[in-house]
């Protein structure tokens, strides 16, 4: 009977379980250095759902982040940023899109994850994978990550000017919620 109790519990671990986050509660923060300050921003999630089946690697859903909801706290360099970088009028959305998952989320606790998939943004594809902290409390979850998108790599304007000099990567900063879909 103890065998077959543990079996159970493990196949529920191995089960593809569906995370819903929530836009209101998940926090995407930018960081950009340049030459005589680091800028800090935010953007906001439109909406996320991920399925992840660890045991067989793989995902599947979409995190949408809300492009023009993009904010520095310095009007001016918002607008260059939407306008002559971001283009956000022409790609509002940026697309993470999983396809692989490796590592499992405990039902408790901490666990790690590596998600791999496609991200969309400025009209462009782009494989990248994005380590995940989960901390599991019953069906809620808080993950979080961080990554770097290579915005000139990937086809968008650098800001740089012969005066200022700004980092050709930004830092993203990733904190969701999510509750688990029963």
């Amino acid at each position: 009977m103890k065998k077959l109790v543990c079996l159970c519990v493990c196949a529920v671990c191995y089960a593809a379980t569906t995370f819903d986050l929530d836009p209101s509660k998940t926090q995407i923060d930018f960081t950009l250095q340049d030459t005589l300050h680091t800028v800090h921003g935010t953007f906001a999630l439109k909406r996320g759902s991920m399925q992840l089946d660890s045991q067989a690697g793989k995902a599947s859903g979409e995190m949408v982040i809300d492009v023009p909801s993009g904010i520095s706290g310095n009007g001016s360099r918002d607008k260059r940023m939407h306008k002559e970088i971001l283009e956000s009028q022409k790609y509002p959305e940026a697309v993470f899109t999983p396809d692989h998952v490796r590592g499992q989320i405990a039902p408790e606790g901490t666990s790690e994850i590596d998600v791999h998939g496609n991200f969309r943004i400025h009209g462009a594809d782009h494989e990248m994978t994005i380590h995940f902290q989960v901390q599991a409390n019953g069906s809620q979850y808080i993950a979080t990550g961080h990554f770097l998108i290579p915005y000139v790599q990937w086809g968008m304007k650098n800001p740089s000017n012969f005066l200022l000099k700004v980092n050709d990567k930004v830092e993203i900063d990733l904190r969701a919620e999510a509750a688990q879909r029963h």
